[in-house]
C-alpha cells in the first residue's frame, strides 16, 4: 500500500515549522491513541502513521531528504524505525549503559524496542518514578546462550570442515557458497538445549525502574540504552525507546509549559468585580476580578504552569472567564433584574435622545 505524504498525514503545509509539527502530532495522537479507541485497527494504523510522519518531519536532516526525494530517499522507504525518532531528552539514560552500538566483529546489534508509558497528568507535570516491564529477547539461562544442552558443546560442521563455506569447482571456475548446514558458522549443535530448542534465546520480561523528569509531554521519547533485544550470536543489545502518553486532565488543558482552565463567575461579579477562586496545580488561589469584566476575558497567574523540561522558570496559568447567566430566578431576583433592566434601558433612551434622536427626527 502506497504511503501518504507526511505533510498530508499531519495536516500541515510544507512551510510549517517544528512547533507546528508537534502541535499537529499531539492532536492526532490524542485522537487516535489506542487507549481512546480500544479494538480499532483503523485508529491504531492512523496513530502509527502519524508517529512515523512526525519522526521524519521533526528531524531537519530527514525532512530535507524527504522534501527532495520523497519516501524513496529514506532508509527502509521511510518505514518506522525506533532509532530514527528524535530523542527529546538526548541521551538522558544512555550514559548508564553505554550506547551499545559496537560489538565484536560478526556479531550484529540487537533490535531496538518501543515501549509505551502511560502517565497521569500530575505525574507528567511533577515527575515520578516508574517501574517498566519490558518484554524482550534475552540469552537462555539454561545454556547461557550457546544453544547446547548443558554439559555439551558445539561440534565442527562436517560438510564444510568447519570453514563455513562450501567450495564448488566447475571447469575453470571455482565458486564458494555459505554452508547450509551450519549457516556459515563452521559449527553445529549436536544436542540442542531443551529449554530454548537450540536457539540460545528466550522471551523474558525485564523490570527496570526509571525516573521521569518533571515537565514531560505527550509524544516525548526517552532512550534506554542497552535495554533492547540481545544481538544474534552474542551481539550487543539494542535500545528501548519509551514513548510518553499523558492522560487528559478534567480541569486543565496544556499548551507546552502553560496551563489553561475555565472559571465561571456570576453577572454581579462580572459587573461589580470581586474576588474569585482559581484552581491551580497547588490548590485554589484567590484572584481579583475587575468591575466590567467581559465574557472571554482571561486572568494570568505567573509561574503557576508546568516546569520546563530543560529547566528555567515555570510556565503560566491562564483562567478564561465565563459569565454564568441564571436559568431560573426567584421573585426577589426577578424584581432586581427588572429594576436593573429599566435603569439600563433608561440610560439607553437618554443616550438615544441626545445623540441619535437628531438623526431619527431630522436636524433642526
Amino acid at each position: 500500500m502506497e504511503k501518504r505524504d507526511y505533510y498530508e498525514v499531519l495536516g500541515v503545509g510544507r512551510e510549517a515549522d517544528a512547533a507546528a509539527f508537534k502541535r499537529a502530532y499531539r492532536k492526532l495522537a490524542l485522537k487516535y491513541h489506542p487507549d481512546r479507541n480500544p479494538g480499532s485497527k483503523e485508529a491504531e494504523d492512523k496513530f502509527k502513521e502519524a508517529s512515523e510522519a512526525y519522526s521524519i518531519l521533526s528531524d531537519p536532516e530527514k525532512r530535507r531528504t524527504y522534501d527532495q526525494f520523497g519516501h524513496a530517499g529514506l532508509s527502509g522507504n521511510g518505514g518506522f524505525n525506533a532509532s530514527d525518532f528524535p530523542d527529546i531528552f538526548g541521551d538522558l539514560f544512555g550514559d548508564l549503559f553505554g550506547s551499545g552500538q559496537r560489538g565484536r566483529q560478526g556479531r550484529r546489534r540487537g533490535e531496538d524496542l518501543q515501549y509505551q508509558l502511560d502517565l497521569d497528568f500530575e505525574e507528567a507535570v511533577f515527575g515520578c518514578s516508574k517501574e517498566l516491564r519490558i518484554p524482550r529477547i534475552d540469552r537462555c539461562d539454561e545454556c547461557e546462550g550457546s544453544g547446547c544442552e548443558p554439559g555439551t558443546t558445539k561440534v565442527r560442521c562436517r560438510p564444510c570442515g568447519g570453514r563455513g563455506q562450501i567450495h564448488v569447482q566447475q571447469g575453470f571456475f571455482a565458486m564458494s557458497r555459505t554452508c547450509s548446514q551450519c549457516r556459515g558458522t563452521g559449527q553445529i549443535i549436536a544436542h540442542p538445549c531443551t529449554a530454548c530448542r537450540g536457539e540460545g534465546l528466550r522471551q523474558v520480561q525485564r523490570k527496570r525502574r526509571v525516573d521521569i523528569p518533571a515537565g514531560v509531554d505527550e509524544g516525548n521519547r526517552m532512550r534506554l540504552a542497552g535495554e533492547g533485544n540481545v544481538g544474534p550470536n552474542g551481539g550487543p543489545r539494542g535500545d528501548v525507546y519509551v514513548l510518553v502518553h499523558v492522560r487528559e486532565h478534567d480541569v486543565f488543558e496544556r499548551d507546552q509549559s502553560d496551563l489553561h482552565c475555565t472559571v465561571q463567575i456570576n453577572v454581579a461579579q462580572a459587573a461589580l468585580g470581586g474576588r474569585v477562586r482559581i484552581p491551580t496545580l497547588g490548590g485554589d488561589r484567590v484572584h481579583s476580578v475587575r468591575p466590567g469584566t467581559q465574557p472571554g476575558a482571561r486572568l494570568r497567574l505567573r509561574g503557576e504552569g508546568i516546569p520546563r523540561l530543560r529547566g528555567g522558570r515555570r510556565g503560566d496559568l491562564y483562567a478564561h472567564i465565563e459569565v454564568e447567566i441564571p436559568k431560573k430566578l426567584n421573585r426577589d431576583q426577578r424584581a432586581l433584574f427588572e429594576r436593573l433592566g429599566k435603569a439600563l434601558d433608561g440610560e439607553s433612551r437618554s443616550s438615544d435622545g441626545s445623540l441619535f434622536g437628531k438623526f431619527r427626527h431630522g436636524r433642526k
